[in-house]
C-alpha cells in the first residue's frame, strides 16, 4: 500500500498483515492511532434496577435515538425520555453513539431526528442512514417504532430526513406506532402534541406496575450548564462591528465582537452562538402599507396586548419565505395567478425561493386585517452563527464572523434577518439577546498531539480561528493544515494577517488556498484537496483529524467527494470501500463537519 507507515513489528503480526485486505490496512492505521490518542470519555450505561421482575418482562423496553444538527432534535428527545421514564424502562441515546448491531435486537425504537441541507440528516446520524439504505441493513420485523422530524419549511425538502428514516423502517419490516411527526421551526407545540400522544398510547399497550430508571448515554464531551438560553436569552453589547472584505469585494463580510460581560456564559471551540434579532422597520413599514394597516392595531400574543408594529418587529418571521405562506395567503386571495400558481408544486417552489415575503404581498396585493397578517407568519427564530473565538484568548467575549446577505427585488435591496441586524442595523454599544449552543460534534481532539486538517469556504473559517486561538494557548504539538477559499486573493481573505501570524510562527504547518475568481478557470477547496491527495493520505494514516465548515448543499458535498477519491485512489480502495472508510474516521469522531 502506498505510503504506509512503516514501525517495528513482530513477525507473526507481520505475516497477519499481510492477509488483510487493502481497506483492513488502511482502516487499522487509523484506527491505532485514534485507540492511542484519544479515549473516548462516555459513560457506560447504568442498569436498570427492577423492583418486580414479573412486571417489566411485560413492558418492552424502549430507545430513543437523537439525531440533532442544533440542539432542538436533542431537547425533544429529552422531553420524550422524561415524558415516558416514570413508568416505562427508557435509554436516550444520540446517533452519534448508537450502535447500529443494535437494531433488529430493539423492541421499541422512538426517533427524534432534524433535517439539514438539501433534505439530509444530521451529522450525527450520517452513519445510522448509510447503514439502514446500505447492503447489510437487517430486517426489523418485531420493532415497534415512531419517527418525529425537525426542519425548516422554507426548504423544499421539508423534513426529509424523518421522512426517509420512517419509510426506511417500515420497508425493513418494523411496526409504525404512529405517524411521522412532522415539525417546522416553531415545533414545540406539534412536538409536544406528538409526544402526548405517543406517551397514551404506551401507556395503554406498555404499562409496567413500577416506576424504572431512565438510562442517557452521555456525550463524549461534557458541557457546562449556562443561566442563559435560548428561551431566557442574555442582553449583551455589540462593541466591534469591522468589514474584514475588501471595498471591490462581492461579498460583505463583518467581524463581529460580542461582550458577554457578567453573563457567565461559557463556550468550547466548535460552539455556535444564537441570536435574536429584530426585523428591519423599514421591512415592516413597507409590509404594513402593502396590506392597509398602521401598525397601531392591537394583537393579542402569548396572552398579552402589544402592537401590530411590536409582533412583526420582534416577534415574526418576515425575511424568509415559504410553501406554506404562499399557499395561505392564496386560500384569503382569490386572484387567479395567485390560486394558479399554487396548483402547481414545482412552480410554488421557485416562486418561494426566488420571491421574499413582502414580494408576494405586493405582486398579489390585497388588504388584511392584523390577524390574518400574523396568522399567515411564522414565529421569529434565533439564528445560529459558528463561534471564531476561543474563550480562553478572549475572555468575556464571542466573537462571529457574518457574511450581510443582501439580494434585489423590484429596485428594491433587502438584507437577511439576523445578518442584516448584526451586520448594519445594531449600532455599536446596541443590545443583542444571545445564548450558546453546544455543538459536541464538532471538537478538537483531546489529543493535542494529534494533527488536524481544516477545511472551510468563505465565513467557514470562522470556527478555525478559535481552533487555531486554542491551540496556540495549549501550545499543541499537532500539526494544523489550512484549506480555505473564497473569491479573490485581495479581497477576499478573511482574517489575512492571524493566518500569515500564525504561519510565521510555526503554528500553521501547512495551507493551501483556492481563489475562485483570480483566474480564468475556477478553483474551488476540492481542487486543491485533489492535488495534495499522497500527502492528506499520509495524515489520515497517522491518524489526523479533518474538520469541514460551509455551505452543505454544494462545498461541502464536493469537498467529501473529493476526499473519497483521495482514500480510494491513495489507498488502492473501491468507491465503496473508501465510503466504509469514510465512515469509520466519521465513527471515530476523525471527520467532523459543521455545515449549514
Amino acid at each position: 500500500m502506498q505510503n504506509q507507515v512503516k514501525l517495528p513489528i513482530s513477525a507473526e503480526l507481520a505475516e497477519k498483515l499481510t492477509e488483510l485486505t487493502p481497506l483492513q490496512l488502511a482502516w487499522l492505521s487509523g484506527y491505532c492511532w485514534g485507540k492511542t490518542a484519544e479515549q473516548t470519555a462516555v459513560e457506560q450505561i447504568p442498569q436498570v434496577e427492577n423492583v418486580n421482575d414479573s412486571s417489566v418482562s411485560t413492558a418492552r423496553s424502549i430507545t430513543i435515538i437523537s439525531a440533532s444538527q442544533t440542539g432542538n432534535a436533542r431537547k425533544i428527545a429529552e422531553q420524550l425520555q422524561a415524558k415516558l421514564s416514570t413508568t416505562q424502562q427508557v435509554k436516550l441515546i444520540s446517533a452519534s453513539e448508537y450502535k447500529t448491531k443494535q437494531l433488529a435486537q430493539e423492541q421499541i425504537l422512538l426517533l427524534v431526528t432534524s433535517t439539514q441541507g438539501d433534505g439530509e440528516p444530521p451529522e450525527e446520524a450520517l452513519n445510522l442512514h448509510r447503514f439502514l439504505f446500505g447492503k447489510k441493513a437487517p430486517s426489523l420485523t418485531g420493532v415497534e417504532f415512531a419517527v418525529l422530524g425537525l426542519g425548516d419549511s422554507s426548504y423544499p425538502n421539508f423534513c426529509q430526513a424523518g421522512k426517509d428514516f420512517d419509510q426506511r423502517f417500515a420497508e425493513l419490516g418494523a411496526t409504525r406506532l404512529q405517524p411521522l411527526g412532522e415539525c417546522d421551526l416553531d415545533f414545540q407545540t406539534t412536538a409536544t402534541q406528538w409526544i402526548e400522544q405517543l406517551a397514551q398510547y404506551l401507556a395503554q399497550h406498555n404499562s409496567g406496575s413500577h416506576t424504572v430508571t431512565a438510562t442517557t448515554v452521555a456525550q463524549a464531551v461534557p458541557t457546562a450548564t449556562n443561566q442563559y438560553h435560548r428561551e431566557n436569552p442574555f442582553p449583551a453589547t455589540l462593541s466591534v462591528r469591522q468589514k474584514i472584505t475588501g471595498r471591490h469585494s462581492n461579498k460583505d463580510v463583518e467581524h463581529i465582537e460580542i461582550d458577554l460581560s457578567g453573563s457567565g456564559l461559557r463556550y468550547q471551540v466548535g460552539d455556535a452562538l444564537g441570536v435574536w434579532f429584530t426585523n428591519d422597520n423599514q421591512l415592516v413599514d413597507e409590509i404594513l402599507q402593502t396590506v392597509g394597516l398602521t401598525g397601531e392595531e392591537p394583537i393579542t400574543l402569548h396572552q398579552q396586548q402589544i402592537s401590530l408594529r411590536t409582533a412583526l418587529t420582534e416577534q415574526f418571521e418576515l425575511t424568509q419565505n415559504t410553501a406554506k405562506f404562499v399557499q395561505n395567503y392564496a386560500a384569503i386571495n382569490p386572484q387567479p395567478e395567485l390560486q394558479a400558481l399554487v396548483q402547481d408544486r414545482q412552480q410554488l417552489q421557485q416562486y418561494v425561493q426566488q420571491t421574499p415575503l413582502v414580494g408576494v404581498l405586493q405582486t398579489y396585493p390585497t388588504q388584511l386585517t392584523a390577524e390574518q397578517l400574523v396568522e399567515l407568519l411564522r414565529p421569529l427564530t434565533p439564528r445560529l452563527y459558528s463561534i471564531a473565538s476561543a474563550q480562553d484568548e478572549v475572555g468575556e467575549e464571542v466573537h462571529l464572523t457574518v457574511g450581510v446577505v443582501r439580494y434585489q427585488y423590484n429596485d428594491q435591496t433587502y438584507t437577511g434577518g439576523a445578518s442584516g441586524f448584526l451586520g448594519e442595523r445594531l449600532p455599536e454599544d446596541g443590545e443583542v439577546k444571545v445564548f450558546v449552543e453546544s455543538n459536541p460534534h464538532f471538537r478538537l481532539p483531546t489529543n493535542s498531539q494529534a494533527d488536524i486538517i481544516m477545511i472551510g469556504a468563505g465565513t467557514g473559517i470562522a470556527p478555525f480561528r478559535a481552533f487555531m486561538q486554542q491551540r496556540a494557548l495549549e501550545e499543541a504539538s499537532g500539526k494544523n493544515w489550512l484549506f480555505f477559499g473564497n473569491q479573490t486573493f485581495t479581497e477576499d481573505f478573511l482574517y489575512q494577517q492571524e493566518w500569515q501570524t500564525f504561519a510565521k510562527e510555526g503554528l500553521l504547518h501547512r495551507y493551501h488556498f483556492a481563489w475562485s475568481r483570480d483566474q480564468q478557470q475556477k478553483i474551488y477547496v476540492q481542487d486543491r484537496i485533489r492535488e495534495q491527495a499522497s500527502e492528506i493520505w499520509q495524515w489520515l494514516q497517522a491518524g489526523a483529524y479533518i474538520y469541514v465548515c460551509g455551505d452543505a448543499n454544494k462545498m461541502a458535498k464536493d469537498v467529501e467527494k473529493a476526499l473519497l477519491d483521495v482514500i480510494s485512489q491513495q489507498g488502492q480502495l473501491d468507491i465503496e470501500q473508501a465510503e466504509d472508510y469514510l465512515a469509520e474516521l466519521r465513527e471515530q469522531k476523525r471527520y467532523q463537519r459543521d455545515v449549514y
